[in-house]
């Protein structure tokens, strides 16, 4: 069973120097603050896009944060309860 992965925007904030502000994170990344800001706070996830610009600017990978993201939102889904879905019946 998986444990409750850290949203990604946590990671990130690991990732910025001491000292740095979000207003500079956010003009290194050509972002609006506001945008970084919900990130940072686990209000907003990480699109494509932004996995890309993290990557070129971080030196890591988009997948590595896709994957993160990925990882959340499905945490966070299981904590949905589901109606009861029958699996699908395939022809023979």
């Amino acid at each position: 069973m998986m444990h409750n992965p850290a949203h990604p925007g946590e990671v990130l904030r690991e990732w910025l120097p001491e000292g740095m502000t979000v207003t500079q994170a956010a003009e290194e990344l050509h972002i609006a603050r506001v945008t970084l800001s919900k990130v940072l706070n686990g209000q907003a996830g990480i699109s494509a896009v932004m996995a890309r610009r993290l990557a070129a600017w971080l030196g890591t990978s988009p997948e590595s944060w896709l994957g993160m993201q990925a990882a959340w939102d499905l945490w966070q889904a299981r904590k949905v309860r589901l109606p009861n879905i029958k699996p699908m019946q395939r022809a023979a």
